[in-house]
């Protein structure tokens, strides 16, 4: 039992951590130097805090690297209650890295080009269309990663829902989550006009379900005098 509590806050810490991190990375830098359709404006921003975008390159690489770490120490935790459905959700953070890796290359062109450091020979209208192209492109990557942000949520639900030793309502709120992230993904992509109904009930949907986890994970680890499945 204390080993399965060490490895439950173990797992809590490192969810904090992919919860702290993925909001500077996804949600504050963009929201510092990006302008929606607005090229210039975006440069301008871009190149005056250029230190804080190159810290959500690094921030979104390291955060998935402890997402990994935290998908290894939930497998350790959960693969007592079902070892495939713990293999199945392993699987699917594993997937999602590749794509991290490929979205930051995007980020990093784009920064090359603000700064004229590539593409040289274009009109610095161009020069602008095309860096905004590459942020484009990292942002719909983002939006299918999402998908499977909510994917690799559904089997950790059904595991924290059978397993004993956390609180079945976890399992509830994390399926909700998960299910939240593939509709606000599918949503952005097939409808992009009505993004910004769901956006806000699916994150407050987000934050319920992932949060709690990892306050329960941190603070209490798994339930007392609950035999090993």
């Amino acid at each position: 039992m204390d080993s399965q509590k060490k490895t439950a806050r173990i797992a809590g810490l490192l969810y904090l951590l992919v919860v702290l991190t993925g909001v500077y990375c996804i949600m504050y830098v963009p929201a510092q130097t990006i302008i929606k359709d607005d090229a210039a404006a975006t440069a301008k921003n871009i190149l005056s805090k250029e230190f804080i975008f190159r810290t959500g390159i690094i921030c979104d690489i390291i955060s998935n690297t402890i997402f990994v770490l935290l998908g290894l120490t939930l497998y350790r935790l959960l693969k007592q209650v079902n070892e495939y459905k713990a293999k199945l959700m392993l699987a699917l953070v594993l997937v999602q890295i590749p794509v991290v890796f490929i979205n930051q290359t995007f980020n990093i062109t784009s920064l090359m080009i603000f700064k004229g450091e590539i593409l040289k020979t274009f009109e610095p209208a161009q020069r602008l269309d095309a860096a905004m192209m590459f942020l484009k492109i990292n942002s719909y990557g983002t939006l299918t990663q999402e998908m499977y942000w909510g994917v690799w949520l559904i089997p950790i639900a059904m595991l924290v829902f059978k397993s004993g030793f956390i609180p079945r309502i976890l399992g509830v709120f994390l399926f909700a989550a998960g299910v939240a992230y593939m509709i606000d993904s599918s949503v952005s992509i097939l409808f992009p006009d009505y993004h910004a109904f769901v956006t806000r009930p699916t994150l407050l949907i987000v934050f319920v379900g992932e949060v709690s986890i990892t306050l329960w994970l941190l603070i209490k680890g798994v339930r007392d005098n609950i035999p090993v499945i």
